[in-house]
């Protein structure tokens, strides 16, 4: 290990006033672990971005050095399940809240929260996944639980052009489903379409309050919005569907009625990312190994330099990028 490496570090004074910057570390100031790992690539999330700008109270300690995805090769390890040269992945965890992440040449880490990297994948390619792409998927095999299969009828995805939608739809559309993108970005169409979306629904169909029960459409729907466009995809989900919500971009509160519910049994599935039990992940990353072609990746990622990224947090946080944004750290 090199004697000082670069990290992204997110720091606060006396008064509370909250600084980041691209600063120099020595190993010895790494958090407690089992696992170092040589830091191949990370990214920008949406989470990532909150922390960074301190929008919302993201970071639990300071300093903290960001990044909730890394991908890399084990430099240094005590954990029996894995030695030096091992490549692996990590998503969530706490990771960049509470412990310290990906943005930086190198992470010690917990080995409890590590899995192997499929061999199907660069180091890059995981993440332009990533926890978005890795959600997506778990909000599939939650749809795939419940009996939500490409004859059951139209799948809507909701903020289509991000993330987690981004990987979903491709997926889904890869899977034979017909799918429905809803985006407030009307010129990501185009995009949208060749990832595979049969046909693109205006966001604004469901951002004010709607009835209780609407015309059933939707044979299951994947959700990062929360708020009021939740509960009108509820609303229209057909008889016994499944709606997998993941997300809270339009807000944590969910103005709905039992409805759906009660009258049409629908399912409101819950999908956690970051605590997932470890077996779920690796069928998760095996299944994307599988499912996910990866000449998908290409037009739905973004590279930025580590120093790119405390800007990038703003637009991140604004709602004007375009899919996943990957992080290159060190060579492969």
């Amino acid at each position: 290990m090199q004697d000082q490496f670069r990290a992204l570090l997110i720091d606060r004074d006396d008064e509370k006033k909250q600084s980041v910057q691209v600063a120099n570390i020595s190993p010895d100031q790494l958090p407690d672990g089992d696992v170092t790992v040589r830091v191949a690539a990370s990214t920008l999330n949406y989470k990532d971005a909150l922390a960074i700008t301190g929008a919302s109270p993201v970071v639990r300690s300071f300093p903290m050095v960001p990044g909730i995805d890394l991908a890399g090769t084990v430099d240094q390890s005590s954990n029996p399940a894995f030695a030096p040269g091992d490549r692996v992945v990590l998503n969530g965890w706490g990771v960049g809240e509470k412990h310290w992440g990906g943005l930086a040449e190198y992470a010690r880490l917990n080995g409890d929260w590590l899995i192997p990297l499929e061999s199907a994948f660069t180091f890059e390619q995981a993440m332009s996944i990533g926890t978005a792409g890795y959600t997506a998927m778990l909000c599939i095999m939650a749809l795939e639980r419940h009996g939500v299969t490409p004859e059951s009828g139209e799948v809507l995805v909701t903020g289509a052009a991000g993330g987690v939608g981004s990987i979903a739809v491709a997926i889904l559309a890869g899977l034979g489903y017909q799918v429905a993108a809803a985006t407030g970005r009307a010129e990501e169409a185009d995009y949208l379409t060749g990832l595979g979306a049969a046909r693109i629904v205006p966001r604004a169909d469901f951002t004010e309050p709607g009835k209780p029960l609407a015309k059933e459409q939707w044979a299951g729907a994947i959700d990062v919005v929360g708020g009021q466009m939740l509960a009108n995809v509820c609303a229209g989900v057909k008889y016994r569907g499944t709606v997998a919500a993941c997300g809270l971009a339009g807000g944590m509160d969910f103005p709905a009625s039992v409805a759906p519910f009660i009258l049409r049994g629908v399912t409101l599935a819950g999908v956690d990312s970051v605590m997932c039990p470890v077996d779920e992940r690796r069928e998760a990353w095996r299944r994307l190994a599988r499912d996910l072609d990866p000449a998908v990746l290409e037009p739905v990622t973004t590279t930025a330099a580590l120093d790119d990224c405390p800007g990038l947090a703003d637009d991140l946080i604004a709602g004007t990028i375009r899919g996943r944004i990957v992080v290159p750290i060190s060579a492969d």
